[in-house]
């Protein structure tokens, strides 16, 4: 099913609430959140990535720390990611851009954005993946 009733099926009452109230606080679809979640953890709170990201969010230690946020508490994560996702998007003006800075950084956004650098396997995956997420 879409991503927002996996979430619903998976996550704490509580989590969806945080999820819910920073999407609307920072005028993020809900449901790109949702997406995005899916994709970067599997709404897995305990999950970590090889180049140690951390969380729902798949936060960066170091992105957590400029958020403010312990990327091991989920309701700290998920608010952070959510922020972090809400900046991309006012700085990009482009979902798709925006979703490519979330998961290789802003910097490769950028580059790939002044077509300095192509959109590489596991990014293209990743945004093809949100993509579907958000069609469904």
């Amino acid at each position: 099913g879409t991503a927002s009733a996996r979430a619903a099926a998976v996550l704490s009452p509580g989590l969806l609430a945080v999820i819910d109230r920073s999407a609307r606080s920072l005028s993020v679809d809900v449901r790109l959140v949702h997406a995005v979640m899916a994709a970067e953890s599997g709404f897995d709170a305990a999950a970590r990535s090889p180049v140690g990201a951390i969380g729902l969010m798949q936060l960066m230690p170091l992105t957590a720390r400029a958020l403010g946020v312990d990327p091991h508490q989920p309701e700290q994560n998920v608010e952070g990611g959510v922020r972090y996702l809400a900046q991309l998007l006012r700085q990009f003006a482009d979902v798709n851009t925006a979703l490519i800075a979330y998961n290789a950084g802003p910097g490769y956004a950028q580059r790939y954005r002044q077509r300095q650098v192509p959109l590489y396997g596991e990014t293209r995956a990743y945004l093809a993946r949100v993509q579907s997420l958000l069609a469904h």
